[in-house]
């Protein structure tokens, strides 16, 4: 502890590091990076003809190893401790004839310009810049100046540090102003003997000239996996790139000695493009007693089924690492724009990596397995990309559900992971990695329809109920002449379901959106008629001109409308929706006996119970049914305690309204039983 000095600004002090290196003896000192991690890296930017200076050399052997192995050997070292320049003289005396130790200031060098073709500094632009005093940037800016007068054009500073964020930002701004090419190169770590959490960089800046008025840039990062370096825009982004790879460090480390209390959520990103290539999840299980053969899993999540409760929620993910019976298990979902060369090369890419996240305690050499849903990957196909200023980046893709469906659906790319609407398929012409039946058969373009799709079936939990829903209006008889407004179109598997079952219902539509009516149309087979019209207008104006110009014309009106603000507690409806006084225009377009339905998605226990407290005061009968294992509540609201209905007469009313629309010659889910939809409703 007496080496450590008593200020930051001793680091820059020759009478502490004289005090330093004597106190140490003859023991080198390496402040971080062993030759045998920084090798791969330097081997590529020092070449043996090489003049090297390496400044600020203290008593590491670095200088040493890449003489003695070759890589070079006419290298000047300076420093500006007498101590140490005379224990390195005498270390090399008489062996490394080519090799000089020079007592210098690098701030103030003695050498002529362009003297050398490489600067080599491991961890005194660390020591320098510890703080950002003028004085410290003063002297940091000489540090640099000098550097680039006895650097030839062509020449590489090589800076081996641990990148804080002041120390990488500066040394970026610096040399990319005087035009040099930036790249930072992520030094792998040795394991066991790794002497600091935090990885350790290798900043290597070559020298041009200067063009007057340029301001281009070039500043690359290569991690340590990669070959290729990747481009990026500017000083920022490569300080966060950095960053990112110094938290997920931190991360491993942690994990790697204890239990994680919470669910750990990383991406792992595709060394070309930057974007995210993999999810990944960690769980782990206390309750799991640990033996040889069940410490770790890996779980890949076929294609399409990341947004399924078991793989998308906390609790499922929780639920399915305690009955994979893994005392950690990684759950890995695929991203979309990405291409997998199936199971196999999945395991080939991520064996390395995910062992970074093994859990503390796992046996030498333990084979860790790769679990899966039926042993694939799954499969899914975009169909359609596309962009609007209202919904921002949204795809249509079909994707091969759990067994032999397939499903269609929309995805809001501003949250992904939520399926905003979905239809099953009649028959799917065969996506990529599936056999087609018949040689002959044509493969459907990327851009058409890959199957019909099958109206009969409603695929989202929360539609069946607030169909169901519709038991509150009465029986069979009373249904023919129904008046329904939907405001939220998506893929329109809702309105479609309303109007082609409900055989002399009228249905308006409300969306926002025009691009979401295009897309319901082209790839979910929904389509206008007498009883089906669609609105293009914001949902809040045309109730608020119905409610003024033509009231108590409606049997039910459904909201399933989201919310693009992502930073409320609230994701269904918008707050604007669930307003007092926007809910009284709502009960003014109702008639006497009619429903209101919402689709709530509240995260937020306190809006929730505000939204709650607000139906009830505009309607005094209020039903409530949650669906299991998601965050959807449907609300029924009507106007009087005179619409109250128990169970008992609920479930009769459903079961005639169901045997009337299980009509022959047309198709019913059998699975889609009124009654039990209707089983968990219960009044708030």
């Amino acid at each position: 502890m007496e080496l450590l000095p008593r200020s930051p600004a001793e680091f820059g002090s020759a009478r502490y590091w004289d005090r330093f290196f004597r106190q140490r003896g003859q023991r080198p000192f390496e402040w971080y990076g062993a030759f045998p991690e920084l090798c791969p890296v330097l081997h590529k930017y020092v070449r043996p003809r090489d003049k090297v200076l390496v400044v600020g050399c203290g008593n590491s052997e670095l200088s040493e190893q890449l003489y003695d192995l070759g890589v070079c050997e006419d290298i000047v070292n300076i420093d500006i401790s007498d101590a140490v320049i005379r224990q390195m003289r005498e270390r090399s005396a008489g062996t490394r004839p080519r090799m000089s130790y020079l007592l210098m200031d690098m701030l103030h060098m003695d050498f002529p310009d362009a003297h050398f073709q490489v600067v080599l500094d491991k961890g005194t632009l660390d020591a320098l810049l510890t703080d950002e005093e003028e004085a410290t940037l003063a002297k940091v800016d000489q540090m640099f100046a000098e550097i680039g007068r006895v650097l030839q054009v062509g020449g590489r500073y090589l800076c081996v540090s641990l990148a804080q964020a002041h120390v990488l930002k500066k040394a970026v701004e610096y040399f990319s102003q005087e035009s040099w090419v930036v790249r930072v190169h992520q030094v792998a770590s040795s394991g066991d003997e790794q002497q600091f959490v935090l990885p350790v960089f290798v900043y290597v800046m070559t020298k041009f000239r200067k063009i007057p008025g340029s301001a281009a840039q070039i500043l690359e990062i290569c991690h340590e996996e990669q070959d290729k370096p990747m481009r990026v825009q500017s000083a920022e982004q490569l300080v966060a790139a950095v960053k990112n790879r110094q938290h997920y460090a931190l991360l491993c480390s942690q994990i790697s000695k204890t239990p994680c209390r919470e669910q750990v959520s990383l991406d792992l990103c595709d060394k070309e493009s930057g974007k995210p290539r993999y999810t990944l999840h960690l769980v782990d299980s206390p309750s799991v007693k640990p033996s040889r053969d069940n410490h770790f899993a890996i779980f890949i999540i076929p294609q399409g089924r990341e947004t399924e409760w078991l793989f998308g929620t906390e609790e499922g993910r929780r639920q399915l690492a305690a009955s994979a019976g893994f005392g950690r298990l990684l759950t890995v979902s695929l991203h979309r724009e990405q291409h997998y060369q199936g199971m196999a090369g999945i395991q080939a890419e991520l064996s390395g990596k995910v062992m970074e996240l093994a859990p503390p305690g796992l046996p030498a050499r333990q084979q860790v397995p790769f679990l899966s849903v039926g042993g694939d990957i799954g499969v899914r196909a975009v169909r359609h990309c596309a962009s609007s200023p209202l919904s921002g980046d949204f795809v249509v893709e079909d994707v091969k559900g759990d067994g032999t469906c397939y499903f269609r659906r929309l995805i809001f790319l501003q949250n992904r992971n939520v399926v905003q609407s979905e239809a099953r398929l009649l028959a799917p012409t065969p996506l990529p990695g599936q056999k087609k039946r018949r040689k002959d058969k044509k493969k459907a373009s990327p851009t058409e329809p890959a199957g019909a799709i099958d109206k009969s079936y409603l695929c989202c939990e929360h539609h069946k109920a607030m169909v169901a829903g519709l038991c509150l209006l009465g029986g069979p008889d009373a249904l023919p002449e129904l008046t329904v407004l939907v405001v939220g179109l998506g893929g329109g598997s809702l309105p479609l379901f309303v109007h082609d079952y409900f055989l002399q219902a009228r249905v308006a539509v409300v969306e926002i959106d025009p691009s979401m009516l295009e897309v319901a149309t082209r790839w979910f087979g929904f389509s206008q008629g007498d009883r089906m019209q669609v609105h293009v207008c914001d949902g809040l104006d045309y109730v608020a001109k119905l409610a003024a110009e033509a009231p108590a014309q409606y049997d039910a009106v459904m909201f399933d409308v989201d919310s693009k603000d992502l930073t409320v507690g609230m994701s269904c409806p918008p707050p604007a929706f669930v307003e007092k006084p926007f809910l009284q225009k709502v009960k003014n377009i109702l008639k006497p006996e009619g429903v209101f339905v919402l689709n709530l998605v509240c995260r937020d226990a306190r809006l929730k119970e505000s939204v709650l407290g607000t139906l009830r005061a505009v309607f005094p009968l209020l039903y409530s049914r949650h669906i299991q294992g998601e965050v959807n509540e449907i609300l029924f609201c009507q106007l009087g305690p005179a619409g109250r209905r128990e169970p008992s007469e609920l479930g009769a009313r459903a079961r005639a309204l169901e045997g009337a629309l299980r009509q022959p010659g047309r198709p019913w889910d059998s699975s889609y039983v009124l009654a039990d939809m209707l089983q968990a409703m219960h009044i708030i």
